[in-house]
Protein backbone atom coordinates (compact mmCIF):
# COMPACT_ATOMS: atom_id res chain seq x y z
CA UNK A 1 0.00 0.00 0.00
CA UNK A 2 1.43 3.37 -1.02
CA UNK A 3 1.85 5.84 1.81
CA UNK A 4 0.44 9.30 1.10
CA UNK A 5 3.03 12.07 0.82
CA UNK A 6 2.53 15.31 2.75
CA UNK A 7 4.29 18.55 1.88
CA UNK A 8 3.99 22.29 2.17
CA UNK A 9 5.53 25.68 2.82
CA UNK A 10 6.00 27.15 6.31
CA UNK A 11 6.87 30.84 6.76
CA UNK A 12 9.05 31.64 9.78
CA UNK A 13 8.28 35.12 11.11
CA UNK A 14 9.32 37.19 14.10
CA UNK A 15 11.20 40.20 15.40
CA UNK A 16 14.96 40.59 14.75
CA UNK A 17 17.39 38.37 16.65
CA UNK A 18 14.86 35.88 18.05
CA UNK A 19 16.59 32.88 16.40
CA UNK A 20 14.54 32.26 13.25
CA UNK A 21 17.55 31.26 11.14
CA UNK A 22 19.02 29.06 13.90
CA UNK A 23 15.70 27.24 14.18
CA UNK A 24 15.45 26.69 10.44
CA UNK A 25 19.00 25.32 10.37
CA UNK A 26 17.96 22.83 13.08
CA UNK A 27 14.92 21.73 11.08
CA UNK A 28 16.97 21.25 7.91
CA UNK A 29 19.88 19.59 9.71
CA UNK A 30 22.45 21.74 7.90
CA UNK A 31 23.53 25.37 8.08
CA UNK A 32 21.68 27.01 5.20
CA UNK A 33 21.13 30.43 6.83
CA UNK A 34 23.87 32.54 8.40
CA UNK A 35 23.61 33.30 12.10
CA UNK A 36 24.96 36.12 14.26
CA UNK A 37 24.07 37.96 17.46
CA UNK A 38 23.37 41.11 15.44
CA UNK A 39 19.74 41.93 14.64
CA UNK A 40 18.63 41.94 10.99
CA UNK A 41 21.25 39.38 9.95
CA UNK A 42 18.83 37.84 7.44
CA UNK A 43 18.21 40.29 4.59
CA UNK A 44 16.33 38.19 2.03
CA UNK A 45 13.72 35.46 1.93
CA UNK A 46 15.56 32.14 2.11
CA UNK A 47 14.26 28.61 1.58
CA UNK A 48 15.42 25.67 3.69
CA UNK A 49 14.16 22.19 2.78
CA UNK A 50 13.59 19.38 5.30
CA UNK A 51 12.62 15.98 3.87
CA UNK A 52 11.45 12.77 5.55
CA UNK A 53 10.30 9.41 4.26
CA UNK A 54 6.76 10.55 3.52
CA UNK A 55 6.94 14.32 3.93
CA UNK A 56 8.74 17.49 2.91
CA UNK A 57 8.56 20.97 4.42
CA UNK A 58 9.96 24.02 2.65
CA UNK A 59 10.74 26.58 5.36
CA UNK A 60 10.76 30.23 4.32
CA UNK A 61 13.15 32.13 6.59
CA UNK A 62 12.47 35.87 6.62
CA UNK A 63 14.15 39.09 7.76
CA UNK A 64 13.27 40.21 11.28
CA UNK A 65 10.19 42.44 11.36
CA UNK A 66 11.17 46.03 12.15
CA UNK A 67 10.44 49.61 11.11
CA UNK A 68 12.70 50.21 8.09
CA UNK A 69 14.96 53.26 7.98
CA UNK A 70 16.68 52.55 4.64
CA UNK A 71 15.79 51.28 1.20
CA UNK A 72 17.46 47.99 2.16
CA UNK A 73 15.17 47.85 5.22
CA UNK A 74 12.13 48.38 2.99
CA UNK A 75 13.31 45.53 0.74
CA UNK A 76 13.70 43.29 3.81
CA UNK A 77 10.16 44.03 5.03
CA UNK A 78 8.77 43.38 1.55
CA UNK A 79 10.57 40.02 1.54
CA UNK A 80 8.98 39.16 4.90
CA UNK A 81 5.51 40.21 3.69
CA UNK A 82 5.85 38.25 0.42
CA UNK A 83 6.85 35.12 2.37
CA UNK A 84 3.39 34.94 3.94
CA UNK A 85 1.63 34.54 0.60
CA UNK A 86 0.36 31.05 -0.17
CA UNK A 87 2.01 29.21 2.74
CA UNK A 88 0.45 26.13 4.34
CA UNK A 89 1.39 27.15 7.88
CA UNK A 90 3.17 29.95 9.71
CA UNK A 91 5.66 29.69 12.57
CA UNK A 92 6.20 32.79 14.71
CA UNK A 93 9.36 32.81 16.83
CA UNK A 94 9.78 34.90 20.00
CA UNK A 95 12.64 35.18 22.49
CA UNK A 96 11.68 33.49 25.77
CA UNK A 97 13.88 35.90 27.70
CA UNK A 98 11.51 38.76 26.90
CA UNK A 99 8.25 38.83 24.97
CA UNK A 100 7.56 42.49 24.27
CA UNK A 101 5.04 44.72 22.52
CA UNK A 102 6.72 44.17 19.13
CA UNK A 103 6.31 40.39 19.50
CA UNK A 104 2.66 40.83 20.49
CA UNK A 105 2.07 42.95 17.39
CA UNK A 106 3.48 40.18 15.17
CA UNK A 107 1.41 37.53 17.01
CA UNK A 108 -1.81 39.56 16.74
CA UNK A 109 -1.18 40.23 13.05
CA UNK A 110 -0.48 36.58 12.22
CA UNK A 111 -3.53 35.49 14.24
CA UNK A 112 -5.68 36.85 11.39
CA UNK A 113 -4.21 34.35 8.90
CA UNK A 114 -6.37 31.37 7.96
CA UNK A 115 -3.64 28.71 7.88
CA UNK A 116 -2.37 26.67 10.88
CA UNK A 117 -0.37 28.91 13.24
CA UNK A 118 2.46 27.80 15.51
CA UNK A 119 4.41 29.78 18.10
CA UNK A 120 7.96 28.85 19.13
CA UNK A 121 9.22 30.39 22.37
CA UNK A 122 12.95 30.17 21.71
CA UNK A 123 16.17 30.54 23.75
CA UNK A 124 14.85 28.54 26.70
CA UNK A 125 18.47 27.53 27.35
CA UNK A 126 19.11 31.14 28.44
CA UNK A 127 16.21 31.57 30.86
CA UNK A 128 15.22 29.82 34.10
CA UNK A 129 11.78 28.19 34.40
CA UNK A 130 10.90 30.78 37.06
CA UNK A 131 11.47 33.60 34.56
CA UNK A 132 10.02 31.72 31.59
CA UNK A 133 6.64 30.90 33.13
CA UNK A 134 5.48 34.54 33.51
CA UNK A 135 6.51 35.15 29.89
CA UNK A 136 4.46 32.15 28.74
CA UNK A 137 1.51 33.38 30.82
CA UNK A 138 1.33 36.51 28.65
CA UNK A 139 0.52 34.20 25.71
CA UNK A 140 -2.56 32.58 27.26
CA UNK A 141 -4.89 34.56 24.97
CA UNK A 142 -2.83 33.80 21.88
CA UNK A 143 -5.06 32.47 19.09
CA UNK A 144 -2.49 30.00 17.77
CA UNK A 145 -2.91 26.25 17.25
CA UNK A 146 0.19 25.30 19.25
CA UNK A 147 2.80 26.95 21.49
CA UNK A 148 6.11 25.11 21.99
CA UNK A 149 9.10 26.16 24.12
CA UNK A 150 12.34 25.37 22.28
CA UNK A 151 16.06 25.96 22.23
CA UNK A 152 17.36 26.24 18.68
CA UNK A 153 20.89 26.31 20.08
CA UNK A 154 20.62 23.05 22.04
CA UNK A 155 17.86 21.44 20.01
CA UNK A 156 15.40 21.13 22.94
CA UNK A 157 11.88 20.24 21.69
CA UNK A 158 12.79 21.11 18.07
CA UNK A 159 12.00 17.57 16.86
CA UNK A 160 8.62 17.74 18.65
CA UNK A 161 7.83 21.04 16.94
CA UNK A 162 8.88 19.60 13.57
CA UNK A 163 6.54 16.62 14.05
CA UNK A 164 3.65 19.00 14.76
CA UNK A 165 4.44 20.99 11.63
CA UNK A 166 4.63 17.82 9.52
CA UNK A 167 1.23 16.73 10.85
CA UNK A 168 -0.22 20.06 9.69
CA UNK A 169 0.98 19.65 6.09
CA UNK A 170 -1.57 18.73 3.40
CA UNK A 171 -1.08 15.95 0.89
CA UNK A 172 1.20 17.22 -1.82
CA UNK A 173 4.17 16.62 -4.11
CA UNK A 174 7.87 16.49 -3.34
CA UNK A 175 8.92 20.01 -4.37
CA UNK A 176 12.68 19.44 -4.18
CA UNK A 177 15.01 16.42 -4.54
CA UNK A 178 15.95 14.59 -1.32
CA UNK A 179 19.49 15.98 -1.31
CA UNK A 180 18.50 19.62 -1.86
CA UNK A 181 18.41 21.70 1.34
CA UNK A 182 18.14 25.26 -0.01
CA UNK A 183 17.25 27.22 -3.12
CA UNK A 184 20.30 29.46 -2.75
CA UNK A 185 23.02 29.15 -5.43
CA UNK A 186 26.59 28.57 -4.24
CA UNK A 187 27.54 32.12 -5.21
CA UNK A 188 24.96 33.59 -2.82
CA UNK A 189 25.81 31.15 -0.03
CA UNK A 190 29.51 32.01 -0.28
CA UNK A 191 28.70 35.74 -0.08
CA UNK A 192 26.51 35.14 2.97
CA UNK A 193 29.23 33.13 4.70
CA UNK A 194 31.68 36.01 4.21
CA UNK A 195 29.10 38.48 5.56
CA UNK A 196 28.44 36.26 8.57
CA UNK A 197 32.13 36.23 9.52
CA UNK A 198 32.25 40.03 9.14
CA UNK A 199 29.17 40.39 11.35
CA UNK A 200 30.63 38.16 14.05
CA UNK A 201 33.98 39.94 14.17
CA UNK A 202 33.07 43.62 13.85
CA UNK A 203 31.86 46.26 16.28
CA UNK A 204 28.14 46.85 16.74
CA UNK A 205 27.98 50.08 14.71
CA UNK A 206 29.44 48.56 11.52
CA UNK A 207 27.55 45.33 10.56
CA UNK A 208 24.35 46.94 9.23
CA UNK A 209 26.47 48.79 6.66
CA UNK A 210 28.38 45.73 5.41
CA UNK A 211 27.52 44.06 2.11
CA UNK A 212 29.37 41.49 0.02
CA UNK A 213 29.77 41.63 -3.76
CA UNK A 214 30.94 38.39 -5.36
CA UNK A 215 33.31 39.22 -8.21
CA UNK A 216 34.36 35.76 -9.35
CA UNK A 217 34.10 32.10 -8.41
CA UNK A 218 36.45 30.05 -10.57
CA UNK A 219 37.14 26.33 -10.33
CA UNK A 220 40.91 26.23 -10.90
CA UNK A 221 41.03 22.43 -10.60
CA UNK A 222 38.83 19.62 -9.23
CA UNK A 223 40.32 20.31 -5.79
CA UNK A 224 40.73 24.12 -5.80
CA UNK A 225 38.28 27.02 -6.14
CA UNK A 226 39.35 30.65 -6.43
CA UNK A 227 36.98 33.32 -5.06
CA UNK A 228 37.26 37.10 -5.31
CA UNK A 229 34.83 39.36 -3.40
CA UNK A 230 34.38 42.95 -2.26
CA UNK A 231 33.16 43.95 1.18
CA UNK A 232 31.15 47.17 1.01
CA UNK A 233 31.05 49.58 3.94
CA UNK A 234 29.58 53.06 4.25
CA UNK A 235 32.43 55.07 5.80
CA UNK A 236 36.17 55.36 5.38
CA UNK A 237 36.56 54.95 9.16
CA UNK A 238 34.73 51.63 8.90
CA UNK A 239 37.05 50.48 6.12
CA UNK A 240 40.11 50.83 8.35
CA UNK A 241 38.36 48.86 11.12
CA UNK A 242 37.36 46.06 8.72
CA UNK A 243 40.91 45.82 7.38
CA UNK A 244 42.42 46.09 10.87
CA UNK A 245 46.01 46.65 11.92
CA UNK A 246 48.29 45.26 9.19
CA UNK A 247 45.24 43.54 7.67
CA UNK A 248 44.61 41.39 10.75
CA UNK A 249 40.80 41.80 10.89
CA UNK A 250 40.26 41.19 7.17
CA UNK A 251 42.59 38.19 7.43
CA UNK A 252 40.54 36.76 10.30
CA UNK A 253 37.27 37.27 8.42
CA UNK A 254 38.75 35.58 5.34
CA UNK A 255 40.23 32.65 7.27
CA UNK A 256 36.96 31.89 9.06
CA UNK A 257 34.95 32.25 5.85
CA UNK A 258 37.32 29.98 3.94
CA UNK A 259 36.76 27.10 6.41
CA UNK A 260 32.97 27.20 5.92
CA UNK A 261 33.18 27.74 2.15
CA UNK A 262 35.52 24.76 1.76
CA UNK A 263 32.99 22.64 3.66
CA UNK A 264 30.21 23.94 1.38
CA UNK A 265 32.06 23.45 -1.93
CA UNK A 266 34.04 20.33 -1.03
CA UNK A 267 37.30 21.82 -2.38
CA UNK A 268 40.21 23.87 -1.11
CA UNK A 269 39.50 27.60 -1.48
CA UNK A 270 41.75 30.52 -2.31
CA UNK A 271 39.81 33.57 -1.07
CA UNK A 272 40.72 37.15 -1.97
CA UNK A 273 38.82 39.96 -0.20
CA UNK A 274 38.90 43.72 -0.80
CA UNK A 275 37.14 46.47 1.17
CA UNK A 276 35.37 49.26 -0.71
CA UNK A 277 33.64 52.38 0.66
CA UNK A 278 30.18 53.01 -0.84
CA UNK A 279 28.53 55.78 1.15
CA UNK A 280 24.79 55.30 1.48
CA UNK A 281 24.69 52.06 -0.50
CA UNK A 282 21.71 50.81 1.55
CA UNK A 283 19.61 53.61 0.00
CA UNK A 284 20.86 53.25 -3.59
CA UNK A 285 18.90 50.98 -5.94
CA UNK A 286 21.89 50.18 -8.19
CA UNK A 287 24.01 49.07 -5.24
CA UNK A 288 21.18 46.99 -3.80
CA UNK A 289 20.87 45.16 -7.13
CA UNK A 290 24.65 44.65 -7.31
CA UNK A 291 24.56 42.95 -3.91
CA UNK A 292 21.59 40.75 -4.83
CA UNK A 293 18.85 42.71 -3.09
CA UNK A 294 16.33 43.19 -5.86
CA UNK A 295 14.76 46.63 -5.74
CA UNK A 296 11.31 46.28 -7.26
Amino acid sequence: MNQKFHSGFVAILGRPNVGKSSLMNRFVGEKVAIVSNHPQTTRSKLLGVATGEDWQIVFVDTPGLHRPRTRLGEYMMKSAADAREGVDAVLVVVDGQHIGAGDRAVIDDVAQMKCPKFLAVNKTDLVTPEKLMPQLATLNDCRFDTIVSVSAKRGDNVDDLLRLLVAAMPEGPKYFPDDMITDQPERVMCAEIIREKALNNLRDEIPHGVGVEMLEIKKVSPTLTEIHANLYCERASHKSIIIGKQGAMLGRIGSQARVDIERLLGTKVMLQLWVKVREGWRNRASDLRTLGYEDD
